[in-house]
């Protein structure tokens, strides 16, 4: 149990043990009053004799209401510190949810800047740019080892592509494992098409996590460049190169390598939502396919029904300006 827990905990105690004294203290006091009453009322019986008695009865009745209305005010007061106290807990647990929020979409953004580098630099691979050049057989072979090569290196991959400009595959680099690769048609896709139409050193494209069906219906974020043949990349691109990101196991390790205190393990969700608020990543099953997260804001939580959610927007790294994802962690325990 952490220590906000345990702070939780002893809050909830403490207005139970007091609700449950000032309870005793109210039935005391309705006691008290009763027995004032039926002094006075002996008193009355009695007449002159009983007049003394009586001022008694009335200031032992006075003294028990100001208990009674002591103990209520008491009981407000402690209502209030309690869920003031409370809702201190919950914004200091929210903000730590929020934190851990922020770190998830950083390590994903880290991640990916690396895919857009590798994707620029491999674009002026030499077979790369003579396969878009001169696409013919022997070309094919020559590429298709180089891009094996990188594969076998940067095993975060799961195939690349040599792309025409008219959106057609020309080769890949595991035509073993996704023979139907080649040949296949990119031209809809809106992360061909901005590849293609970028110009300069810097320029990239990037597509939404998606499952790509030549590559066996495996869900992949995609990152493309155009291939230029001016080092400058001012001119007409021979065609796209596109590296296919294996999504599934390689964001999986970033949700589930979040660091969680032992006592967080049980009830605590670690999620990427895309600019769709979909979910594409999360560390357990148990969670919605979508969330409703509030627009316009950086980051932060709210509380839904019993889960408290955490979130942060993407910031960027380095020249990857980030596709609008979050991260969200959810806290089922809050």
């Amino acid at each position: 149990m952490n220590a906000s827990q345990n702070v939780a905990e002893l809050s909830l105690r403490i207005e139970h043990i007091t609700s449950v004294k000032i309870q005793e203290i109210k039935e005391i006091t309705l006691e008290t009053r009763l027995l004032s009453l039926n002094a006075a009322i002996e008193a009355s019986h009695v007449g002159e004799a009983g007049r003394s008695f009586a001022v008694v009865a009335g200031r032992v009745r006075e003294v028990s209401d100001r208990v009674e209305a002591l103990a209520s005010s008491l009981q407000d007061e402690l209502r209030d510190v309690g869920t003031r106290m409370q809702q201190a807990l919950r914004r200091a647990r929210g903000q730590r949810l929020a934190d851990l929020a922020l770190n998830v979409i950083e390590t994903i953004d880290r991640n990916l800047y690396e895919r857009t580098c590798d994707v620029r630099w491999w674009a002026t691979e030499a077979a790369v740019q003579a396969m878009a050049a001169e696409p013919d057989a022997r070309m094919a072979q020559l590429a298709r080892r180089r891009l094996g090569v990188i594969l076998d290196t940067y095993t975060v991959y799961l195939d690349i592509w040599i792309i025409g400009p008219d959106g057609k595959v020309l080769c890949n680099g595991r035509p073993d494992a996704y023979p139907q690769a080649e040949g296949h048609d990119v031209r809809s896709q809106p992360w061909f098409r901005q590849a293609l139409a970028g110009r300069g050193l810097e320029a990239y494209a990037a597509g939404d996590v998606q499952p790509v069906a030549a590559l066996g219906g495996a869900s992949c974020a995609v990152y493309a460049a155009a291939i230029h043949p001016d080092p400058q990349c001012q001119d007409t691109p021979r065609g796209v190169l596109a590296v296919f990101f294996d999504w599934s196991k390689q964001a999986a390790a970033v949700v589930n390598g979040i660091r969680l205190s032992p006592e967080e393990v049980a009830s605590v969700r670690c999620l990427v939502v895309d600019a769709h608020q979909r979910v594409i990543a999360a560390s357990a099953d148990d969670v919605p396919p979508t969330l409703n997260l509030p627009a316009g804001q950086q980051d932060g939580f709210y509380l839904d029904g019993e889960t408290l959610v955490g979130y942060a927007l993407t910031p960027g790294y380095e020249t990857y300006r980030g596709l609008g994802w979050y991260g969200v962690v959810m806290d089922r325990g809050s």
